[in-house]
C-alpha cells in the first residue's frame, strides 16, 4: 500500500468514513506531504487558508494576538485535522496562525482539489462534510466547557480527552488553551495530582 493511500485511509478512519478502493485512490491523489520544523509557521496572519491539514506526526498550535497577548485557540496532534475554518470557507485572510510545536509531518488537502472530487464522488463528499461537522461539534464542546466549567473541571476534561497535549505542549500554551493563567494552571495541576 502506498504511503498516500495509507494516509487517505487513516483520514477516513479518523472521520468514521468508509471509502471504497476507488475513492481511496482518488483521495490519495490529492493529499500532499509537508514537513515543518519546531517553531515554524504553517499559516501566518494575513494569509488565506487554502488547505485542510491532517497531522501525521507532531503537534500544531493555532493562536492569535489580542492586545499584544498570544492566545492559544487549539492544539492538534497525530490524527487531528487542522484548519483555520473562517479563512478556509470565506477565502479571506486569517487572523489565526498555525505553528509547529514539534517537528511535524502534515498532509495537506487543497480546497479546490478536494472540491473537484466532491462533485463526482459521494463517498468523498461525505468525508468532506464530516470534517466540518466534527469541527463544529468540537467548537461547540469547547465553548460549553469554557462557559460552564471551573478551571479544575476544564483541566480534568483535557486530561481525559487529550492527555497528549498535557504531556507534550508547553505549559504556557496549555494555560492559554484552558483560558487560565500559568499560576492557576499550576495550582489546578497540583490539586489534581494530590486528589
Amino acid at each position: 500500500m502506498s504511503r498516500n493511500i495509507e494516509i487517505a485511509k487513516r483520514i477516513a478512519d479518523t472521520l468514521s468514513c468508509t471509502l471504497s478502493r476507488d475513492s481511496l485512490v482518488m483521495f490519495a491523489d490529492v493529499i500532499v506531504q509537508e514537513k515543518f520544523k519546531k517553531g515554524e509557521r504553517i499559516l501566518d496572519k494575513g494569509e488565506i487558508c487554502t488547505s485542510l491539514y491532517f497531522v501525521d506526526k507532531g503537534m500544531t498550535r493555532q493562536f492569535y494576538y489580542k492586545y499584544d497577548k498570544d492566545l492559544t485557540e487549539h492544539i492538534g496532534y497525530e490524527d487531528s485535522i487542522v484548519v483555520c475554518l473562517e479563512s478556509y470557507i470565506q477565502e479571506e485572510p486569517t487572523q489565526l496562525m498555525i505553528e509547529a510545536l514539534e517537528p511535524t509531518v502534515l498532509w495537506s488537502i487543497n480546497k479546490h482539489e478536494i472540491l473537484k472530487l466532491v462533485e463526482v464522488n459521494n463517498e468523498i463528499g461525505t468525508l468532506y462534510r464530516r470534517v466540518f461537522e466534527d469541527s463544529l461539534i468540537t467548537s461547540q464542546h469547547k465553548a460549553d466547557i469554557m462557559r460552564f466549567e471551573s478551571a479544575h473541571e476544564r483541566y480534568n476534561k483535557l486530561m481525559q480527552t487529550h492527555p497528549e497535549i498535557l504531556k507534550r505542549a508547553p505549559l504556557i500554551y496549555i494555560a492559554s488553551l484552558l483560558q487560565m493563567t500559568p499560576e492557576t494552571l499550576s495550582r489546578v495541576r497540583s490539586a489534581s495530582l494530590n486528589s
